[in-house]
């Protein structure tokens, strides 16, 4: 997308921010569809190669660097497995047992993430108080938001307490591949190595996929294709392509609102098309998570970490 930092164009701004607000969003609509006739790993297997050849191969068209160094190659393996291998398909197996709108909320924690293993780290400084009452609040809400599966595990169904878990650990993986991602510069630039960190996520899922054997029962159809087609050319293509626009063109924390608008969007497409609906315990844990991404995105490190973090997360979730 054309236009210059100083004077960007404001339909364009507007259509971006639809992009990352409504087709990440949709996301786990999408996927909730997806894996009711595909194995997940079926499906990120496909979504991330596809994907994976239409950037690389786009980067070569447009005489772009796209051959890494060995030293990024390795770099990229690490964050393209954590964040594609293992992030992503956590969500996306949680949601044989989970609805789309709880992933979506679960998935929400990675900003609270972020911030906890960035004060960790050396030389990223500490968090303000609005930032440790944002994870307070956040961490409260996951509990209110994890009670109904914990319930019908003490009654011997442990399918939707196990499914939460999975999508946490997803989220906990996706959150490091982040922060890596934050300390490692790459010569070839983000689309080449976004290219590059799909096609070896593509292939780590392959693996699972192969190992398991559960390709088999695959249902091929309108249904498999038109959900794999969406995640690709929506999720991947124009999520990121509208991010790459923003991030030239409007502050990153403005950028970062997507944190706690995508699962806004997920929670209300899932009600109207999939009739999903929480309990009353639930909606108060979905409070407390947005507000605590809102608190968390808000606050600001000592270095300002939390921001760069942000960027990296929107970058990721684009893929």
């Amino acid at each position: 997308m054309p236009g210059s930092p100083s004077s960007p164009n404001r339909t364009r701004t507007l259509i971006s921010f639809v992009c990352i607000y409504f087709f990440w969003g949709s996301t786990f609509l999408a996927v909730r569809y997806g894996v009711e006739v595909l194995p997940p790993f079926v499906l990120v297997t496909l979504r991330f190669l596809i994907a994976a050849l239409i950037v690389l191969g786009a980067c070569v068209i447009f005489r772009k660097p796209v051959l890494p160094s060995r030293r990024e190659l390795g770099m990229l393996v690490i964050i393209g497995i954590l964040m594609l291998g293992l992030g992503n398909p956590g969500v996306a197996w949680s949601e044989q047992y989970i609805s789309s709108g709880l992933a979506s909320l679960l998935a929400a924690t990675i900003p609270l993430y972020a911030a906890l293993i960035e004060m960790l780290l050396p030389n990223d400084g500490g968090l303000p108080a609005r930032g440790w009452l944002g994870i307070f609040i956040g961490f409260l809400g996951l509990s209110f938001l994890l009670w109904p599966g914990l319930r019908d595990s003490l009654h011997g169904d442990s399918r939707q307490i196990i499914a939460a878990g999975a999508a946490l650990f997803g989220a906990f993986c996706w959150t490091c591949a982040s922060v890596i991602s934050r300390r490692t510069r790459f010569r070839i630039g983000g689309f080449a190595a976004a290219g590059w960190q799909l096609l070896f996520g593509g292939l780590f899922n392959l693996c699972v996929m192969l190992a398991l054997g559960r390709y088999h029962h695959a249902r091929w159809g309108v249904q498999a294709w038109s959900s794999v087609a969406y995640l690709v050319v929506f999720g991947s293509l124009t999520g990121f392509t509208a991010y790459i626009y923003l991030l030239d063109h409007v502050p990153v924390s403005k950028v970062a609102t997507y944190a706690y608008v995508n699962p806004v969007i997920a929670v209300v497409l899932g009600a109207v098309i999939l009739h999903e609906r929480f309990v009353p315990v639930e909606y108060v844990g979905m409070g407390a998570v947005l507000l605590a991404v809102f608190l968390v995105t808000g606050a600001n490190l000592k270095t300002g970490a939390v921001n760069v973090i942000d960027e990296d997360i929107a970058a990721s979730g684009s893929v």
